[in-house]
């Protein structure tokens, strides 16, 4: 059935967002969907491929380095989805400096345009862990427990850490604090900051975060090295199948009660744990010595909030593997 609810997803041919725009298609909402380059063939064909795409999907050009451009697609939609971020820093004729910058001016650009639309009642951001690490602010180690009080200290460096890594984080931490600095001024916020997410893909190719959470397997050194950053960043890897992150966004939208700060994982796991799990599912994936340390660590996932509020995980650390490893081998990178 048609619901008249209308909905905004900002990048919308990413990851997380194409799997979400085709969720919110298929159970009947209008979606307006943001692309930096509509002349992108291969992401409008993705989004026009959807069922109900030609009666329910608007696509939108615009770009976080203008993002301005985003005010005509927010308007007349009830809840706009944020997921565009910047990964790599544009310096041509740019006004920011940074990565961290674009982040948080495109998130200042897009909620006031939704406060200006008279409309748009809640704006989720998808966030991530990588702003709520645990470790203590003066880096004398971690806190006994991963909750939505826990923020990245940006003071710090960081092991297996480069300039992207940090950068990432960096935007990741300053523009959800940005973002939920407007919750209440005439606007609802969610933020629900997603751990490493994995599962299944509707692109041509695993995603990044899925081919960190697999690369003991598929022998990856330099996707492997980004798992470890985010094991010393966190204690421990967050992780969630990319079914239960599209789930948290439709249940934070469509429930007027779920409102802040959140985050979203079923597993809170050690790398080592990973690789004991890669080879439960796949007997026959011999993975090199070298990517398997464990850690010891003993921090636990204190977060519970979206389950108190009636959310609950369908996939286990198990399944979120056992699914990344098919979807690997469905679409060639794991023979």
């Amino acid at each position: 059935m048609e619901k008249k609810l209308k909905v905004c997803v900002t990048g919308g041919a990413g990851y997380l967002a194409s799997f979400l725009v085709n969720q919110l298609l298929q159970r009947g909402y209008t979606v307006h969907a943001t692309l930096r380059n509509l002349g992108d063939e291969s992401k409008v064909g993705l989004l026009k491929g959807f069922d109900h795409a030609d009666t329910r999907l608007k696509l939108f050009e615009a770009d976080i380095y203008n993002p301005d451009e985003f005010g005509y697609a927010v308007e007349g939609c009830e809840v706009v989805v944020h997921m565009a971020t910047p990964l790599q820093h544009y310096n041509n004729n740019s006004q920011y400096k940074n990565t961290s910058e674009a982040a948080v001016g495109g998130v200042k650009s897009i909620v006031e345009g939704c406060l200006r639309s008279n409309t748009v009642k809640k704006i989720i951001y998808t966030a991530s862990v990588v702003a709520a690490s645990p470790l203590k602010d003066d880096g004398s180690g971690y806190k006994d427990s991963v909750d939505e009080t826990c923020w990245t200290p940006l003071n710090l460096s960081y092991q297996y850490s480069n300039e992207s890594l940090d950068g990432y984080a960096y935007s990741k931490t300053l523009a959800e604090k940005e973002v939920l600095s407007y919750n209440g001024r005439g606007i609802e916020v969610v933020t629900l900051g997603c751990g490493l997410v994995g599962g299944d893909t509707i692109q041509p190719s695993i995603s990044e975060s899925m081919a960190a959470l697999i690369s003991q397997a598929i022998n990856d050194g330099l996707r492997y090295s980004v798992l470890r950053f985010l094991e010393e960043l966190l204690a421990k890897v967050p992780i969630v199948h990319i079914q239960d992150v599209t789930e948290a966004h439709i249940f934070s939208m469509e429930n007027s009660h779920v409102n802040g700060r959140f985050l979203c994982a079923s597993a809170f796991t050690k790398s080592a744990e990973i690789a004991s799990l890669i080879q439960k599912c796949e007997q026959n994936i011999s993975i090199p010595q070298g990517f398997i340390e464990d850690t010891k660590r003993e921090t636990r996932w204190g977060s519970r909030k979206l389950e108190d509020l009636g959310f609950q995980y369908k996939f286990d650390a198990e399944k979120i593997i056992e699914d990344s490893l098919l979807c690997a081998k469905r679409i060639g990178d794991l023979i």
